[in-house]
């Protein structure tokens, strides 16, 4: 992935041009994100635009990194900050349901709308959303041993194999709230996912 150029003084924030162009790829996909819808939601020139991405498969990359970093970041802290690994557990599952309620159109799991996009046609991407996998489902087996030592999940089963358990039913839960699901039909699933770890 290209690096921003660093010989002239950038007249942007870099930040805010990178979180533009996450949200893009995220709403739109890469195949129905243009070159122009990119200017638009960055608000850069084209030239600019080159300066800092060096081409649209590389503002693709570093918008997943960014989607993957942010997420995991705020998965930590809500964890950290939680007051128990079954309250954190619960509030994210629910959080998938309150995303049906919300009045706008969900965008899903950036994750799994690239994942379900691209097939496994690129390597790098493919890389990139394994690696995401990965750090998502660190976070979701820190969640579940949590809650096992405080006895609200089954000890006698194994955290590993209930992360990628959550991992799998969240993103299902995001796919049918993307889908048009109401927030009690997918409130009523969370019941049921959260039942099959105790």
């Amino acid at each position: 992935m290209t690096a921003m150029n660093s010989g002239r003084p950038l007249q942007y924030d870099p930040g805010q041009v990178l979180e533009a162009t996450m949200q893009a790829f995220w709403r739109r996909g890469y195949e129905g994100t243009s070159l122009q819808h990119l200017l638009a939601a960055t608000r850069l020139s084209k030239s600019s635009f080159y300066q800092a991405f060096g081409s649209k498969h590389d503002a693709f990359q570093r918008a997943i990194d960014h989607y993957v970093t942010g997420l995991t970041a705020r998965l930590r802290d809500n964890l950290l900050s939680a007051n128990s690994g079954w309250d954190f557990l619960r509030g994210l599952l629910l959080g998938a349901a309150d995303e049906a309620r919300t009045g706008s159109d969900p965008l899903g799991c950036m994750i799994v709308n690239v994942a379900n996009e691209f097939s496994g046609r690129d390597p790098q991407v493919r890389a990139q959303i394994s690696a995401g996998v990965k750090s998502v489902t660190q976070v979701l087996v820190a969640a579940v041993k949590r809650a096992q030592r405080e006895g609200s999940v089954a000890a006698t089963k194994d955290a590993q194999v209930l992360g990628r358990y959550l991992l799998s039913s969240l993103s299902g839960l995001r796919t049918m709230a993307k889908a048009g699901s109401s927030h009690r039909a997918i409130a009523d699933v969370v019941e049921v996912i959260l039942l099959a770890l105790k």
